[in-house]
């Protein structure tokens, strides 16, 4: 489908909705950035800044009782899965009001019953989880899918293969999205695969592979909707590759020296944010005035989370022994 036709499809309220998440994640990220660097905040961070179009193009396409499942840079999974301000800046803040009760972290976000398993920050490590879940989906004949995050480093990983095979034998209603930065923290995936496209390996497995630009939302959104439809109709796993870029470094410490300048500078001109405003105000779908109270409410519920989160309590020592089990009871 052309970008043309998925325009006049989606409307301006779906497409108001990409920018507003877009620029929620983006200004997400660059408020917590300061907050950890000044010290205000535990713990460490991997940002999304850059690959916003991913997650919203994914998740958009999803129905409400479909489930994700993240990584260590789950924020932006987060935010475009609908999780509040609220509850992953108090997270962030170790406080009991966050989404995990303050004991995952930025790491470890997650709600399921908005649809995002708690994430998982081992390399490759949702992989097979998503496996037992769509599988699960199938056996029950629940009309689910279950779609898992991981980087182009997890693409070298074990479970990457095990997953995908299983998946395909089993034909399992999931969907495997690989955000491929360019980078698993500072190597090049030019130094660690020989092929050009990881979405290539799907061939190995017998399920389809495929590309999307991950700077676009909307064509993000139109290759996950068909995988998506797919996996829910019965026709299968695929494994979908969008080739993205992050305009930070790995984790808050790191300045990304490794990244030549002249590569940095030209994924920056594919901002997914400023071309897409770009977009809105061309078709006429938006007014500069529009797009701006847009930040404006977005700036002042930030504000307000940030306010939430401090002022909401720290875990007590016994909050150590809940959330143990199934039962959520201790046994004596």
């Amino acid at each position: 489908m052309e970008h043309e036709d998925i325009i006049k499809e989606l409307g301006k309220e779906k497409l108001i909705g990409f920018y507003t998440k877009m620029v929620k994640i983006r200004s997400f990220e660059e408020r917590i950035r300061f907050l950890f660097l000044e010290g205000k905040m535990p713990g460490t961070i991997h940002q999304y800044i850059g690959m916003e179009a991913n997650a919203v193009g994914v998740c958009s396409a999803l129905q409400k009782d479909d489930v994700i499942a993240s990584t260590h840079r789950p924020h932006g999974h987060a935010i475009a899965r609908g999780l509040s301000f609220n509850e992953i800046m108090a997270e962030l803040y170790g406080r009991t009001t966050g989404c995990c009760r303050g004991k995952g972290g930025s790491m470890h976000l997650g709600n399921l019953e908005k649809g995002m398993l708690t994430a998982i920050a081992i390399v490759g490590g949702n992989l097979p989880i998503v496996v037992g879940m769509s599988l699960a989906f199938k056996l029950m004949k629940q009309n689910r899918v279950a779609v898992s995050f991981f980087g182009d480093g997890a693409s070298n990983e074990g479970s990457f293969h095990e997953s995908l095979n299983m998946a395909a034998v089993l034909n399992t209603p999931s969907v495997f999205v690989c955000e491929n930065n360019q980078y698993g923290a500072s190597t090049s995936i030019k130094k660690v695969m020989k092929i050009e496209n990881i979405a290539d390996r799907a061939r190995s497995y017998g399920i389809e592979g495929v590309i999307a630009d991950g700077m676009d939302v909307i064509d993000v959104y139109i290759h996950a909707k068909d995988a998506i439809e797919k996996a829910r109709k019965g026709g299968g796993p695929t494994l979908l590759e969008l080739k993205t870029f992050r305009f930070c470094g790995h984790s808050r410490r790191d300045p990304g020296s490794y990244i030549p300048k002249e590569e940095k500078e030209s994924w920056q001109r594919k901002d997914p944010i400023n071309n897409f405003k770009k977009l809105l105000l061309n078709e006429g779908l938006a007014g500069e005035d529009e797009l701006d109270d847009i930040n404006n409410l977005i700036e002042k519920e930030l504000d307000e989370s940030i306010i939430f989160a401090q002022e909401s309590p720290e875990p007590a020592p016994e909050d150590t022994l809940k959330d143990l089990y199934a039962t959520m009871e201790v046994p004596e």
